[in-house]
């Protein structure tokens, strides 16, 4: 398939393209910058020039593909409202692109969005249209396009971990060497899910061969891992103190970071296994953080 990839120079693009490429397929790769074109014909993938900001330029290349993934998005979470409502506009945009035809596309959205109203992990077939999380917005998106006839499906991602990026716990390395501290909220028991960049990479390539219409998928290697786990490996690495600190402290210590950084968000991918027969076998988290060179 010729699959035209947003974010095709970012985090999860970048492994991304190696993973579609590897298994006979033609990338169409998203860039804004020269560099990104280089990075992007260097890896053999075709350059479409193209911003989030511009969403006519993403449809453009979308009507060239027979197969969408969308994995770009605007991660300034001082404005995080703000860049959900321009994801929802992008998905708008690469749908009609689509429209009139079965070409796939898929999505990308958070695990915490299947979660259950009990604390339970999150799942694949839970959906609340009216869930607080901003991000619901492109979920939300996704719908609207799946109620006009385009096949749609959704990626829910974790924290997405390599030994060098690590998804909301790298700006938590930034504070720590800014306060001296690792700090982690009460007791730290909170938990979040996690996945292997090379599995969720895997993951994205399975649901556009063989995905259904209207699925959601969690791409989750580790359902939680607390955050004094996390938190504990990064001081080892880091040579720093780990410290708890009250939840009426997280604002002041942790910035624009406090409203995720106390969240319990474990998330299962039970259903995800099986039914696209995915088997994720990366590092863990902690094995990542063990191995990151933090100082």
């Amino acid at each position: 398939m010729r699959i035209f990839l947003t974010g095709a120079t970012g985090f999860i693009g970048s492994a991304l393209v190696p993973e579609l490429i590897g298994a006979g397929h033609q990338v169409i790769g998203v860039t804004r910058s020269d560099e990104g074109a280089r990075a992007l014909d260097a890896a053999g993938a075709e350059v479409h020039r193209g911003t989030l900001e511009d969403p006519e330029s993403l449809r453009r290349g979308a009507e060239q593909a027979d197969a969408v993934i969308h994995t770009a998005f605007d991660h300034d979470f001082s404005k995080f409202v703000e860049n959900c409502e321009k994801d929802r506009r992008v998905i708008a945009a690469l749908g009609s692109a689509l429209a009139g035809s079965d070409r796939p596309l898929i999505i990308t959205s958070g695990t915490g969005i299947g979660a259950g109203p009990n604390g339970e992990p999150a799942t694949e077939d839970v959906f609340n249209s009216s869930h607080p999380n901003p991000r619901i917005a492109s979920e939300l998106a996704g719908n609207a396009l799946l109620d006009a006839g385009i096949n749609v499906s959704v990626m829910r991602l974790p924290q997405v971990h390599n030994p060098f990026r690590q998804g909301l716990i790298s700006p938590i390395v930034e504070i720590a060497r800014e306060k001296g501290v690792v700090a982690y909220v009460g007791k730290g028991e909170n938990r979040w899910p996690a996945g292997h960049l090379s599995d969720v990479a895997q993951l994205y390539r399975l649901a556009v061969e063989a995905g259904e219409r209207g699925a959601r998928y969690n791409a989750v290697g580790e359902e939680g891992v607390s955050s004094r786990a996390i938190a504990e490996s990064l001081g080892r690495g880091m040579k720093l103190p780990v410290v708890s600190i009250a939840p009426e402290e997280a604002a002041a210590h942790f910035g624009w970071l406090a409203m995720f950084v106390g969240l319990d968000m474990p998330a299962s991918s039970a259903l995800t296994r099986a039914r696209l027969n995915w088997h994720p076998t990366g590092p863990t988290l902690i094995e990542d953080l063990d191995e990151g060179r933090f100082v």
